[in-house]
């Protein structure tokens, strides 16, 4: 809630572009989640006007995922991982932070769009995972109690072991 009075993206015309001038809540480009640093190739959510930035995506997205968590009739179907938690009950939908240039390289391009492409590799990653019977092991990182709780607070990109 905190991010979002301070960042209303949700907003009808509210532009990131908009909100970041003069907001001193934007972070340092320089700072890593624990994740990004577990990877070579992910940016900081802080780094802004940049060739393969997230930032923009993730701050205008982070108020739809609030409003998503209080609709009434999707609460108790959502699992928001790993926020609520590293294992994920029976039953439940999951939304989970991705990184597709984790993937992109495996499936062939076959003259998709870069961003249909993207959208592409992660479903067929996901796919080809359940098939294997792999897929719990990347909803588990090996990570130690206070990078666990770290995560918890901070997010995890699915896929990073």
């Amino acid at each position: 809630m905190r991010f979002i009075r301070h960042w209303p993206t949700a907003d009808p015309h509210t532009y990131v572009d908009f909100v970041r001038e003069g907001n001193p809540r934007t972070g340092d480009a320089s700072e890593l989640r624990l994740c990004e640093q577990w990877t070579s190739g992910a940016k900081s959510v802080f780094q802004f006007d940049v060739q393969g930035q997230v930032a923009k995506s993730t701050h205008a997205g982070l108020p739809w995922l609030l409003w998503l968590r209080l609709m009434p009739a999707a609460k108790s179907r959502i699992h928001f991982w790993p926020f609520d938690g590293i294992d994920v009950p029976e039953g439940r939908s999951v939304i989970a932070e991705v990184y597709p240039s984790l993937f992109r390289r495996r499936f062939a391009k076959e003259g998709r769009s870069a961003d249909e492409h993207d959208a592409f590799t992660v479903a067929a990653w996901l796919s080809e995972m359940d098939r294997r019977g792999t897929l719990g092991y990347y909803f588990k990182p090996p990570l130690s109690l206070p990078e666990s709780r770290n995560a918890k607070l901070e997010g995890w990109i699915l896929g990073v072991c």
